[in-house]
């Protein structure tokens, strides 16, 4: 399987900053549609596969910016992130397979359990770790069965339906990516998932979260793909590259630092609890392995590893994540229009030489 590649979409507002709490001077965005399309138009122009469209207490609709976008657009396709415990999983079948209509087979569905307690009770979602992955994977029995067109009866902890059906499913199903790095996410992922999804970390540490994911899916019969998620700074040169990074700390509060480390250890993910320990809050050890670089973690929640360094040793990195088994790689930069350019002209050309990619990736 070769190489699939996706972009993000900012649809929480973009910048050249890790925090607009900082004291150094920042741009900031808007998530506007004129703004997300332009990053769209260009990431679909470079040869990525795909975009991932968040979701968040600071994000816009994840499913209205997916279909919004999907006009812009010709061949990119749309990972719309989601909360099952947000949702009736019949109406998101539904919902999935109008997307697949409308967008001509161009819908990703990126399962997010969730691990922020804080955001979760704001949602009004209060049901602990073990219990939303127990829900989850209702959640995606349901919608499995439904997309088959036939009436179905469920009764869960969770859920209950009854001759519940998608009476227009799509001819393709949308493929299921499922994130997370607890074993209660592996589980869900090996059964249920298409893809299985973890935050970029060392090669080491990702290579065992992939195994124990696949020994699962062998386990029930199943197979699936797995891919991780970075940040990235490329440049012409290693030292452009590493000065870009260096700013984007420059300012930052130590208090604010502490601060995001401490929540990010009290964490009820497994993922956050992960990112935290890669540099363990320390501004001085923030190159974890060679060109893969910790810094957005001190401060932000959700990824914090980013790829960092000239064109050729980013290609270098994804090439040894290719070959560890990330066959799907979601990266982001910032600002996300610039750093598209930056992405799409200096490596996806190296990633394409090496064989890397397939013919969806072209620019």
């Amino acid at each position: 399987m070769s190489l699939s590649l996706y972009w993000f979409v900012p649809s929480h507002g973009d910048g050249r900053a890790i925090s607009r709490r900082t004291t150094a001077p920042s741009v900031q965005r808007a998530p506007d549609l004129t703004y997300l399309a332009q990053v769209a138009g260009a990431a679909e122009q470079l040869g990525f596969d795909g975009m991932l469209v968040p979701f968040g207490m600071f994000c816009e609709d994840p499913w209205l910016i997916a279909a919004a976008l999907a006009q812009r657009t010709e061949r990119i396709k749309f990972m719309v992130a989601f909360r099952p415990s947000l949702m009736s999983p019949v109406l998101t079948a539904q919902m999935a397979a109008t997307g697949q209509r409308l967008t001509a087979n161009r819908l990703q569905l990126n399962v997010v359990t969730g691990g922020d307690a804080d955001e979760q009770h704001r949602y009004g979602e209060w049901l602990d770790h073990g219990q939303r992955y127990a829900q989850t994977a209702e959640f995606l029995t349901i919608v499995r069965g439904v997309w088959s067109g036939q009436p179905l009866d469920y009764s869960g902890d969770h859920f209950r339906v009854k001759k519940a059906v998608v009476h227009r499913p799509a001819a393709q199903a949308p493929p299921v990516f499922v994130g997370g790095s607890s074993a209660e996410a592996q589980e869900v992922a090996a059964t249920l998932g298409d893809v299985y999804l973890a935050w970029g970390e060392e090669p080491d540490h990702l290579r065992e979260l992939f195994a124990g994911v696949h020994k699962r899916a062998a386990e029930h019969g199943n197979t699936l793909s797995c891919g991780s998620r970075f940040h990235v700074i490329c440049r012409d040169t290693a030292d452009e590259a590493w000065a870009v990074a260096g700013a984007l700390l420059d300012g930052l509060d130590p208090a604010m630092i502490e601060a995001a480390q401490a929540r990010a250890r009290r964490s009820e993910s497994v993922g956050q609890r992960r990112m935290a320990a890669m540099h363990g809050g320390r501004p001085d050890r923030l190159e974890v392995y060679p060109n893969v670089w910790a810094g957005y973690g001190l401060l932000r929640p959700g990824p914090g590893a980013a790829l960092v360094g000239s064109h050729e040793e980013v290609a270098d990195r994804i090439e040894e994540y290719y070959r560890l088994g990330a066959q799907h790689l979601i990266l982001s930069g910032q600002p996300h229009l610039e750093e598209a350019y930056w992405f799409g002209e200096g490596v996806i050309p190296l990633l394409r030489e090496r064989g890397l990619l397939g013919a969806g990736t072209h620019g």
